[in-house]
C-alpha cells in the first residue's frame, strides 16, 4: 500500500471533491438528443482531466452515437501488470424534475451525502480510480503498474456501440484485470464483491384489433378489446407458483452450488429493513416459491412487465375500444441462459397465447448475456483485501440482479478477470430523483483503489 498516495488523498479531499462536482455539473444525458452536445462536453472534460493527471495517451473516440473516452499510462513497463478501469460518463434523464430537493446538476451536500444526477451511477464511482491514479502521480511520481481507462457514453442507452468497439480495439485494451465500479456495497457496513450478473432480454409486443378506435357501446361484446387480450396474455406469463410460464424457459438455468447457498445465507440481510427502506411497498411478493429473497434477486431468472400503452388514460372518461395496444416486458437471465434463445421462446409463447382476433408483432429491443466470474481468481482475492483495507470490513460475495453488458464483453473478448468493485449503496436512488453517493464511501473507494493497484503491482503479471 502506498502510504504517500493515501496521505495525498487525505490532505487533498477538497480539491478532489471540487473536480468531481465540476464533472457532475455537465448534464450528459445520453437518451435525450437535445443533450448530445453536453455528452460530447463531458467526454472532452474527461480527456482534459486525464491529461492533467498525467496519463500519456488520451482520446475522445467517435462512435455512431456518443463517443468513447480512452486514456492510458504504460510507464511501468511491459513486465508490470496492467489494470483496465471501466466506467460510463452518461447519465439518466432527471424526470420527474419537481421531485428533486436540489437541482440535479448542481451537486449538493446534505447529511454526509452528495446529491446529483450521475453521482452514484456512475460518475462518482469510476472517478474514485481516476483520483487514485492522480494520488500516485502526485505522491509517488507514478502508479506502480500500467493503467488504462475505458469510459463510455452510452451505458444508459444499452451500450449499443461498445461491443464492436471492444472487439475492434482488443489489442489496445489488453490488460491483466478489468475493474468495473458500477454496483453497490451490500450495506453501509459491508462491502460486496459481485461474482455474477444477470443478462436481459427486453421485448415489445404490439396487438392490433379493429382498424380504428371504436365506441364501446356500439361494439363492446362483439369486438375483442386489444387491452383485454394484452391483460390475458400478460397474466398467463406466470404460473400460480410465481414461475415464468414459458416452455423451456428454465431448461438451462444454472443451479447454485451448496457452497454458494451457504455463502448467500451468511450475508447479513434484514428483510424488514429491506422492505421498509428500499422497497417501500406494503409487503414483498413471494415470487418463485422455494427460493430466498437474495436468491430471487440475483440467482434466479425473472419476467417483469414495464408498461402498457393503448386506450384512454386522460382526465374524465372516453369509452373506446382501442385499435392498437403495445406492452413491454423484460426477462432477467442467469447463467447459462442464452438471450437469443429466450427471445425466441418468448415470441413463440406470445403467438401461442394470442387469439385470432388480433394481429401480433413481437420485437426484441435489447439483449445482454449473463456473466459468471471466478470468485477464487487472484485478482478477486486482491480486491477482497483492498476492500478490507478501505472499508475495514470483510466483503461478501454476491450475485447482482441487474445487467452489466460490459462484463460479458471483457470476459469473452479480452478474456481477463473482471472485478466488480462498487462503492454506492442500494438506496442511492439510481435512475430516480435525489440520486446520491455517501461522501465517505467515495473517499474510502479511492483508498480501496490505491490498495488494489498496490497489491496487484506487488503480485506481478
Amino acid at each position: 500500500m502506498s502510504k504517500t498516495a493515501q496521505e495525498y488523498v487525505q490532505t487533498h479531499r477538497d480539491e478532489i471533491l471540487q473536480d468531481l462536482e465540476a464533472f457532475l455539473r455537465i448534464p450528459s444525458i445520453s437518451a435525450v438528443p437535445a443533450h448530445k452536445a453536453e455528452v460530447q462536453r463531458a467526454a472532452g472534460w474527461l480527456v482534459s482531466r486525464m491529461q492533467a493527471i498525467g496519463l500519456e495517451r488520451t482520446a475522445v473516440i467517435p462512435t455512431p452515437d456518443h463517443p468513447v473516452v480512452y486514456g492510458e499510462w504504460l510507464g511501468a513497463g511491459p513486465h508490470a501488470p496492467t489494470v483496465l478501469f471501466y466506467g460510463h460518463y452518461d447519465v439518466q434523464p432527471i424526470d420527474p424534475e419537481e421531485e428533486w430537493l436540489s437541482p440535479p446538476f448542481e451537486p449538493t451536500l446534505r447529511q454526509g451525502n452528495l446529491y446529483a444526477r450521475g453521482v452514484s451511477d456512475d460518475k462518482g464511482q469510476f472517478y474514485t480510480h481516476l483520483a487514485a491514479v492522480e494520488a500516485f502521480f502526485r505522491a509517488d511520481g507514478a502508479p506502480p503498474l500500467n493503467v488504462k481507462f475505458l469510459i463510455e457514453g452510452e451505458e444508459e442507452i444499452g451500450s449499443r456501440n461498445l461491443g464492436s468497439f471492444v472487439q475492434q480495439n482488443a489489442p489496445m485494451l489488453a490488460c491483466d484485470a478489468a475493474v468495473i465500479s458500477d454496483t453497490s456495497l451490500h450495506d453501509e457496513h459491508t462491502p460486496s464483491l459481485v461474482y455474477g450478473v444477470r443478462g436481459m432480454v427486453y421485448m415489445e409486443v404490439t396487438l392490433e384489433g379493429p382498424k380504428s378506435d371504436l365506441h364501446s357501446g356500439q361494439y363492446g361484446g362483439v369486438v375483442h378489446n386489444p387491452l383485454q387480450v394484452a391483460v390475458d396474455i400478460l397474466s398467463a406469463l406466470h404460473d400460480q407458483d410465481g414461475r415464468v410460464a414459458i416452455p423451456g424457459f428454465y431448461d438451462k438455468v444454472r443451479p447454485l452450488s451448496e457452497e454458494e447457498k451457504a455463502s448467500l445465507a451468511r450475508i447479513p440481510f434484514n428483510q424488514r429493513r429491506f422492505l421498509r427502506d428500499e422497497v417501500g411497498a406494503p409487503a414483498l411478493w413471494e415470487g418463485e416459491k422455494g427460493y430466498s429473497v437474495l436468491e430471487r434477486i440475483g440467482a434466479r431468472p425473472t419476467l417483469e412487465i414495464h408498461g402498457i400503452r393503448g386506450g384512454y388514460t386522460g382526465e374524465g372518461q372516453k369509452t373506446v375500444i382501442p385499435a392498437k395496444v403495445t406492452f413491454k416486458v423484460s426477462m432477467r437471465l442467469v447463467p447459462y441462459q442464452d438471450p437469443h434463445e429466450i427471445a425466441r421462446l418468448f415470441e413463440q409463447q406470445i403467438y401461442a397465447l394470442a387469439p385470432n382476433t388480433v394481429n401480433v408483432q413481437v420485437r426484441t429491443l435489447a439483449q445482454a448475456h449473463p456473466a459468471l466470474i471466478d470468485r477464487n481468481s487472484p485478482a478477486m482475492q486482491i480486491a477482497a483485501r483492498a476492500y478490507r483495507h478501505g472499508f475495514g470490513a470483510e466483503p461478501v460475495f454476491s450475485l447482482a440482479g441487474g445487467s452489466i453488458p460490459v462484463v460479458t464483453m471483457f470476459d469473452q473478448i479480452l478474456k481477463v478477470p473482471v472485478i466488480l468493485m462498487g462503492f454506492g449503496l442500494p438506496d442511492d436512488n439510481l435512475h430516480a430523483p435525489n440520486e446520491k453517493l455517501r461522501l465517505e464511501n467515495f473517499y474510502r473507494g479511492i483508498d480501496t483503489s490505491i490498495h488494489f493497484m498496490s497489491q496487484l503491482a506487488a503480485r506481478g503479471k
